[in-house]
């Protein structure tokens, strides 16, 4: 049986909360795209990371739908467990980095897929809003105190694949913050945090603490 790796991306200060990541360390047991996608279907979670060189961190990510060229936290988990200074991804190489608890990847807003950032006037707003129907995937975020740079954030896919809410998602992280042109901390879903910041280079730092669930591989 297929070994698989599940983490937590984005936890909260005491480890809690996160978005669940796969990642198959053995990436050469499941081959194919076909099978790929079957297996990310199977386990269910948002994204599933196939490594196909942990050496030099050549990485494949699938929702339980599609491959995607990139992805911000499986991008994250995957730079904390495999401990690699960059990844590479269909979109391109990405750098990464261990800052004390933090683990932060830099990738180019235009890797990112297309996501509709939507801007609420509060937070309670943004709290109260009901998982629309699928069709659209959807960042609502909204200001929780704009001078410091804190954003209340949910995320729903919208892709009909049982995955109705993203609890963190570093890609819409990355696209606000390009949007934006400024550092965020975002709080996302039930206690998920993500800290963003632009880099020179047109280049976008997304990070956050990683913990795993359950573990056979390198770390």
């Amino acid at each position: 049986m297929t070994e698989c790796d599940v983490l937590r991306v984005f936890c909260g200060p005491a480890g809690q909360y996160g978005n669940e990541l796969g990642v198959v360390l053995e990436g050469a047991a499941v081959p194919s795209e076909a099978e790929r996608l079957a297996f990310a279907r199977k386990v269910g979670f948002s994204e599933t990371v196939f490594v196909d060189d942990p050496e030099r961190g050549v990485i494949d990510i699938y929702t339980p739908t599609s491959r995607l060229p990139f992805a911000g936290h499986p991008c994250v988990g995957a730079a904390w467990l495999l401990n690699v200074p960059a990844l590479v991804t269909p979109a391109g190489v990405v750098g990464a980095r261990t800052d004390g608890e933090f683990t932060r990847i830099t990738a180019r807003a235009e890797w990112a897929p297309a996501r509709t950032l939507r801007q609420y006037g509060s937070v309670a707003e943004v709290n109260a809003l009901p998982v629309p129907e699928p069709g659209e995937w959807i960042y609502a975020w909204a200001w929780q105190d704009e001078a410091a740079g804190q954003v209340r954030a949910r995320a729903f896919p919208g892709r009909g694949d049982g995955i109705d809410e993203d609890e963190a998602t570093g890609a819409a992280a990355l696209l606000l913050t390009s949007r934006l042109g400024r550092p965020l901390h975002i709080a996302q879903g039930r206690g998920s945090r993500i800290e963003t910041a632009p880099r020179p280079g047109g280049l976008i730092e997304v990070g956050g603490r990683v913990t795993s669930l359950s573990f056979n591989g390198r770390r």
